[in-house]
């Protein structure tokens, strides 16, 4: 780096009152320490005057803009006529429009994400907190702003992007095989009805891998996973308020977004063949609560229930619905399931464990919205 860099200097009003400071060497020391600590950052720092021009600037923010303090100081103009002055497209941008510098104007720190110009003419995104600075009187005299380059976040995240792109088409690639097969398989085998089930399952499959792909498959957020669920059927009636969901809205973990959408897909569809849903009066609800308890632990709890549908009566045999919801989301994910045949309506209770780290045996999930 060039040598004529400057160091942070004191103002010339403290100069005078600090005189016995700075020959006893204290000032000079201390100076030291502050420009060895900030030349030393990895993050770029820039300090502002009233005027927003650039009066220090430390190592990394030299090698960031390609500018050197000196080259800034002698352009005498503000800071984002230097380093940010122009959209990538071309067109001017004013300095009113800048979020970093509305830090001072607004008096408030301001985050976010922004394009610098380099001195070679290049852009390149970074991630920036700007903070006005107070005097002993609170009176804004200036900013301090840390900057950092943020293109191989943006690169990462695209080419995550393209992954995850890819891996779409190849679910969905690969659920078209399944049915393909499938129908090849039944044909001339298998009555319509049985396939018709089949087909179902495979859409209810579809649909819950369609609501990961909005979210990049990072979660999935559970009034949608409901909802999709119930969307075949809540469309096809008059009476919207034949169903009934309640609920913070959470984020899901994939896995169990995917094993849920097919619980839920099991039970609307037994409700509309044999249950609630199978005659004009019939109503289901789902709510759903997270409950909170010791040590950052924690509990999802999601009920569904059914009333107004023809009298219950316990199956005989255990079918693949009941199988899904009872064996595979306990197995899973180490919570409990239970459907219970009330002469009332069908009633099925699943409760999730959750722990500070997320699911028990699953990878973080972070939810939102709960009380």
């Amino acid at each position: 780096m060039p040598s004529s860099r400057q160091s942070v200097q004191s103002t010339a009003e403290a100069s005078a009152p600090l005189a016995s400071l700075r020959r006893s060497g204290q000032l000079f020391e201390t100076e030291r320490r502050l420009n060895a600590v900030l030349n030393n950052a990895s993050v770029s720092i820039f300090l502002m005057d009233d005027r927003q021009h650039c009066v220090y600037m430390n190592r990394a923010a030299e090698k960031l803009t390609g500018f050197t303090l000196d080259e800034v100081l002698a352009r005498d103009c503000p800071l984002h006529d230097v380093v940010h002055h122009t959209y990538p497209d071309g067109r001017p941008f004013p300095l009113q429009d800048c979020a970093i510098d509305r830090a001072f104007p607004e008096n408030n720190q301001e985050r976010g994400e922004e394009v610098f110009v380099h001195k070679s003419g290049h852009f390149y995104p970074v991630g920036f907190t700007a903070s006005p600075i107070r005097d002993d009187t609170a009176k804004i005299i200036g900013t301090i702003i840390e900057v950092r380059d943020i293109s191989e976040e943006k690169a990462a995240a695209e080419r995550q992007r393209l992954l995850i792109n890819e891996l779409n088409h190849r679910v969905k690639n690969t659920l078209a095989t399944v049915q393909s097969i499938a129908a090849q398989t039944f044909r001339g085998k298998t009555d319509a009805a049985v396939r018709r089930v089949f087909d179902e399952r495979m859409l209810a499959l579809s649909d819950a891998h369609n609501v990961l792909v909005a979210d990049n498959w990072e979660s999935a957020s559970l009034w949608s996973v409901v909802e999709r669920a119930l969307a075949p059927h809540a469309s096809a009636e008059v009476d919207s308020d034949r169903f009934k969901l309640s609920g913070p809205d959470s984020r899901l973990h994939p896995k169990i977004a995917v094993t849920l959408s097919m619980a839920l897909h099991e039970l609307m569809t037994n409700a509309s063949k044999y249950g609630a849903l199978s005659v004009p009066e019939g109503r289901v609800a789902v709510a759903w609560s997270v409950r909170h308890e010791d040590a950052g632990s924690g509990r999802l709890e999601l009920h569904w229930q059914e009333r107004g549908g023809p009298v219950v009566v316990a199956p005989v045999r255990t079918g693949f619905g009941s199988r899904l919801i009872e064996r595979q989301l306990p197995m899973e994910f180490d919570g409990s399931a239970e459907i219970v045949y009330e002469p009332a309506g069908v009633a099925c209770r699943l409760q999730i464990p959750l722990t500070e780290l997320g699911w028990h045996g699953q990878e973080t999930a972070t939810l939102q919205g709960a009380p």
